[in-house]
Formats: C-alpha cells, structure tokens, sequence
C-alpha cells in the first residue's frame, strides 16, 4: 500500500492552459495540478492561489505578461495549504490577502503543513530552496471583503467551513465568474484531510447560490457554462457526503480506520477513481472522516510522522 503513498512517483510534467472566462479574467490550470485564477483590472491585476513555490508562482507571471504589462498588486489566498501559497513572494505584491481563518491555521500548523506537503509532492516544491518561509497575509477578514481594480469589483467571501475552516472564494459578480479554490474539484478528487466534513455541503450550498455561470475549481479544468459549474459542485457534494457517511457508520459499528478505508475503497473507487490523485487524496481523506466521525471537530495537525503512524494504521488494521 504505502508504495503510493505522497505521490512521490509523480514527476511527469503538466500541460498548462491559460484560458479567458471574461475580459480581463482568466484560469490557469494543468491537468489536475493546483490552479490559479487571474484578474486584470484599470491599475493592476490580481492573483488568486499562489502556486507552490517561486518557480512555479513564475509560470503563472510569464502567463500574465504576455496579456498585461499591469503590476501584480493583490495575491489571495483560497486556504492556507503549502501548494497554494508558498509561491507567494514572486509577484511582489503590495498585499496579501487570507481570511482570518487562514492566518490562524497558519499560526497553529503551518510549518508542519509546509513540511509534510513538500514530502507528499515533490513535483510541485520544485525549487523549494527558494521559498523565504511561510506566507503570511498582509490583510486578513473574517466574513467579506471587496476589491476593487479600478473599477472592476472582486469580491471575497469565507462561505463557510469545508476544505478548510479557513476557505475564501473570489466572486465577481457582473461577470457571474467564481475562483473556488478547493471547496470545489472537477475530475479531481477531493482532499479532505484538513476539511470539516459535515459542514462542507452546506457551504457548497452558499457558493451554489451565487448563481456563477463560470468557475475555476481548485484542481481540473475551468469550467465554462452553468451546466458544468452545477456538476462540478454536486460531484464534490456527493464525495464528500459518500466518505463521510461511510465513515459514520463505520464508527457506530466500531470498525477499526482501516476497515473503514478498505470499504471506502471498495464503494468509491468505481464512481470516483478515475479522477486525479484519487489513490493519493483517500488515506488522508478517510483519516479525517473518521476522525470527524469519531467527535474530533478540529482537524488534527499532518506531520511526517503522523502520515507514518497513518499508513501503519490502514496496512495493519
């Protein structure tokens, strides 16, 4: 089992798309890897999610300029994983953005994030060495926030707990497009190591009744018209409703962690499996549920060694 662990053996590089949802907006995405989101304003552009480290944030950048010449002034943060925000430093923007939520998470466990994500992806961390250290938000807010380029309105909003306790999406809403970050995936699956399990659906809810008729997900392609924005949120609700009721049940019936993980393998696989990383997202995405399940409300902190003590788990019962 554990030869698949962390996705160590994924080295192959991605096939980027930059794609114009609206003038001015756009998606960056690579097959299942970590997207961005990107708005160019009157006075600047904004960029949504990070990337992984500097090198990578740069790939983002030379995408951008070969549409703008506008300075970068606005980084935000969807959550406070290490894929997402570590880039942050190359684009010299003047401000930083998370919601409240974040910037605690960050505080609590973002060094351990930051050292067990660069074991579980080493593709990604490309360069990691060029990484000045955690990525803190110049500007943090806990419900709502606007931004505004010139004249062109972004609107932040902490919808609710899921991904994260601390997720933000970026809405603009006479364009109806949506940055969803990892609240939502699109052939890809869901990580739910750090997500709070029963609340995740009800926020889904929220951003559902935004009404985007375009939305990047966190990971997968942009999706272009409300008939794929619908599907894409309904497949992360059913996934994440599925996990976490196998997982309930599990408990009540006192069935050890890899009891657990064994029939959410067996259930979820012929619906789920085809989408990307979804060997690599289940042990931790099982771990949580049952955690949750079990009454542990705040997720319990991913370090090197819990990722050890997790594998021995699901490998010897």
């Amino acid at each position: 089992m554990a030869e698949g662990f962390a996705s160590t053996g994924d080295l192959q590089e991605k096939k980027i798309s930059f794609d114009e949802l609206a003038p001015g907006i756009y998606a960056f995405t690579a097959e299942g890897d970590p997207n961005s989101g990107v708005v160019i304003g009157e006075d600047g552009v904004l960029v949504f999610d990070a990337q992984a480290t500097p090198r990578q944030a740069r790939r983002v950048i030379e995408r951008i300029r070969e549409v703008t010449d506008k300075p970068i002034r606005h980084v935000v943060l969807s959550h406070y994983h290490a894929v997402r925000v570590l880039g942050a430093s190359a684009y010299g923007a003047g401000e930083i953005i998370a919601s409240s939520g974040t910037r605690r998470l960050i505080e609590e466990r973002g060094q351990a994030d930051f050292e067990s994500e660069v074991g579980r992806f080493p593709r990604l961390f490309e360069d990691v060495e060029s990484v000045p250290g955690l990525t803190w938000p110049s500007i943090a807010f806990e419900k709502a926030m606007t931004v505004w380029l010139g004249d062109r309105r972004v609107e932040l909003l902490h919808l609710g707990r899921g991904h994260t306790a601390g997720d933000i999406v970026a809405w603009m809403p006479e364009e109806k497009v949506c940055f969803a970050g990892d609240l939502v995936e699109s052939g890809a699956t869901p990580y739910t190591g750090d997500a709070h399990l029963r609340d995740w659906p009800i926020t889904l809810e929220r951003l559902a009744a935004l009404g985007a008729e375009k939305l990047v997900p966190g990971r997968g392609a942009a999706l272009t018209g409300p008939a794929e924005v619908r599907e894409a949120i309904e497949g992360t609700r059913s996934f994440v409703t599925e996990l976490f009721r196998i997982a309930e049940e599990g408990v009540a019936a006192g069935h050890t962690l890899r009891q657990v993980y064994e029939r959410a393998l067996r259930e979820m696989e012929p619906k789920y499996g085809h989408w990307v990383i979804f060997r690599h997202c289940m042990p931790f995405d099982v771990s949580r549920a049952y955690d949750e399940a079990s009454g542990i409300d705040w997720p319990r902190i991913w370090t090197h060694e819990r990722d050890l003590e997790m594998w021995r788990a699901l490998e010897g019962g």
